[in-house]
């Protein structure tokens, strides 16, 4: 069975050449050329991409940045999910690096690909909830850079390319010019936010709102040590109980398959571990669009173009499939389809109510790593006319 992840790309781009909605202009064409160009308009557009790259310092005073990032992924995500670009839905991918840590190879400047783009949210889940802090030595231009050239940023003109590095010593440290590395961003269409872990006007004389002004991108400073405030709702507990049956609709299949399924539970577990109301923030994005894992599920493979049930391998079914017959093995598939679509979209509406119930509480809760990324995202998200929903 052939299984591939859709891409999906968390990046912001500064070219205003072209926008989610942008139109190409007509010109005189041969017959021939008019005859490709209809050939070409009815090729299957891929969804635009969100691309994000996340640089984290963890060296030993960064305990509290990396407490929010583990808290609030799940809110973040769910704010995605509701993105918009010209009526399509975009794609999500997130790519994670860890800087400024003793314990990484210092030949490498401190720094370490923790996961490349992807959209495995229980695989991102999973990343963050390994790092830890030591040292160090901070190098803000050779992270970014290193990122610039390592990841699959793409050229698409409505993909969102967007850096969030966010750490507390100078920018301007190591071998690599924060300015060089800026360059390079902008010749890559990538515009990199910077967060700074501090007092705001420090920051700026430690070169961050710099960093950030090179790029077009937004300058914030937070407070990292704010505890992550999560609101609990009426609807929580009914939420959870849906996760439950939700995670019985998965079929595993292939190699990894129990391995990924028990991951997904201990990525449930690493949500319960702040609060009840974050294990509903990540249920909420099981249930979105945005949680798909097509390498192991059998429904989410399924609704892949080049699946078919004749490429499937009898050993590597669960037990519950192995001597059907494949149009038993269809029924079933169907069967777990039909209820997780039901589910989520029982979890779906209790959200609704959920959210407008959160909304009405007051919190002072502003000033962390969610609230910036998300105001950064939208404000340069509307440049190239993405709305949310």
């Amino acid at each position: 069975m052939k299984t591939h992840f859709k891409p999906l790309v968390f990046a912001l781009s500064l070219s205003t050449l072209m926008a989610c909605n942008a139109n190409n202009k007509k010109t005189n064409l041969t017959d021939e050329l008019i005859a490709e160009t209809v050939i070409e308009t009815k090729t299957k557009k891929d969804n635009p991409e969100i691309k994000v790259a996340l640089l984290l310092d963890t060296s030993n005073s960064m305990d509290g940045l990396i407490d929010q990032a583990k808290a609030q992924l799940w809110k973040i995500v769910n704010e995605l999910s509701y993105a918009k670009c010209d009526d399509e839905s975009p794609n999500l991918k997130i790519a994670l690096y860890e800087y400024g840590n003793d314990n990484l190879n210092a030949d490498e400047g401190y720094l370490r690909q923790v996961i490349a783009f992807s959209d495995d949210l229980d695989d991102i889940s999973k990343s963050l909830f390994s790092l830890t802090t030591n040292g160090g030595n901070e190098f803000c231009g050779k992270v970014i850079k290193t990122a610039l050239n390592q990841l699959k940023w793409g050229d698409n003109k409505e993909d969102l390319k967007l850096i969030f590095i966010a750490g507390n010593e100078p920018y301007s440290q190591g071998s690599v010019s924060y300015k060089e590395a800026s360059k390079l961003a902008h010749n890559n269409d990538v515009t990199v936010n910077t967060i700074f872990c501090g007092d705001y006007n420090q920051g700026i004389t430690a070169s961050w709102k710099d960093g950030a002004d090179l790029t077009h991108g937004n300058y914030m400073a937070i407070n990292h040590n704010e505890a992550t405030v999560h609101i609990a709702s009426p609807y929580d507990d009914e939420i959870l109980e849906l996760n439950k049956k939700l995670n019985k609709t998965y079929i595993a299949y292939g190699s990894n398959g129990r391995k990924k399924m028990e991951m997904q539970a201990e990525q449930d577990s690493n949500a319960m571990s702040y609060n009840k109301a974050n294990a509903v923030s990540r249920t909420v994005s099981k249930s979105s669009r945005l949680y798909k894992n097509s390498s192991w599920d059998l429904v989410d493979a399924e609704k892949e173009e080049d699946f078919s049930y004749d490429d499937l391998d009898e050993k590597q079914l669960p037990e519950e499939l192995k001597g059907k017959t494949k149009l038993e093995i269809k029924a079933y598939v169907e069967k777990k389809a039909k209820a997780r679509e039901k589910l989520q979209d029982e979890i779906e509406a209790l959200n609704v109510k959920r959210r407008n119930y959160v909304a009405k509480q007051k919190t002072t809760s502003t000033n962390n790593l969610e609230n910036a990324m998300l105001e950064a995202l939208k404000t340069q998200a509307e440049k190239k006319n993405y709305k949310w929903e």
